[in-house]
């Protein structure tokens, strides 16, 4: 399943949302691919999530996981299609 995760350089809460993608990951048969997407790269991008960040996003979907985030919250945004 490919993941999308809204951040930007030195964000430290990004690299927390990024340790419970891999932990989520490790406890579950399947495999996630995680690309990274810096908002800093873009204004829209800096407008939709600039104060949201760390934000997930599964591929194909509407809905976003917003920081604050852990395991359980993310095997529940995931497993609801």
């Amino acid at each position: 399943m490919q993941l999308y995760l809204y951040h930007t350089l030195g964000c430290h809460l990004c690299e927390l949302a990024e340790a419970v993608v891999s932990e989520v990951e490790s406890q579950s048969a399947q495999s996630y691919s995680l690309t990274k997407i810096d908002i800093a790269a873009s204004d829209e991008l800096v407008a939709l999530y600039g104060i949201r960040i760390p934000v997930l996003q599964a591929q194909g979907r509407s809905t976003t996981l917003d920081w604050p985030f852990d395991s359980t919250d993310l095997h529940r945004y995931l497993a609801n299609r």
